[in-house]
């Protein structure tokens, strides 16, 4: 696991209804509380208050807790569901960063996932390729990527190829 916090605007550029936040780190129960001021519970869409340093409301919405290891990274993952204007967008993410986390890499979250054990090679390049995809097919294709489905393909293979070089060499 990684030993800081990563954040992330995680919905497109621009304007909308919503926009989400995503975090990832160790022990991110603490900069949760400081940011909503109430207990969230794991798996579970709370409506929160989005506090400033000086407990303004920067904005209300939703805020969902998932705990290591069953998240997506297989760290503390934190989702904050806010208002979709730039502003709101950047005053939320600002102050994900006062109270201790850094802008994510692109991939970054996905990367974990994979570095945690939570995601084989080609699931992680398949989460690209779901993203990426220009046809229904593609996206069927990347799908059955995500779901593990060629990495238990190479793993079969990997074991026939063990099994058949333990009967080359034992004569």
């Amino acid at each position: 696991m990684a030993s800081d916090v990563i954040a992330a605007v995680a919905t497109p550029t621009g304007r909308g209804g919503v926009a989400v936040i995503r975090l990832s780190g160790p022990n991110l129960r603490p900069l949760l509380g400081a940011l909503t001021k109430i207990e969230v519970l794991p798996r579970r869409a709370t409506v929160a208050k989005f506090r400033a340093a000086d407990d303004a409301t920067i904005d209300q919405g939703l805020a969902l807790f998932f705990p290591a290891p069953q998240s997506y990274t297989g760290e503390d993952v934190v989702e904050i569901q806010g208002h979709g204007g730039p502003v709101v967008v950047q005053l939320l993410l600002a102050r994900c960063m006062e109270l201790g986390a850094r802008l994510a890499e692109p991939g970054e979250f996905t990367k974990r996932a994979f570095l945690n054990g939570r995601l084989d090679l080609s699931q992680a390049e398949a989460v690209l390729d779901t993203i990426r995809s220009k046809s229904e097919v593609a996206l069927k294709l990347a799908q059955r990527h995500l779901r593990g489905e060629l990495g238990r393909h190479v793993d079969r293979l990997r074991g026939t190829l063990v099994a058949l070089l333990a009967q080359v060499e034992a004569g």
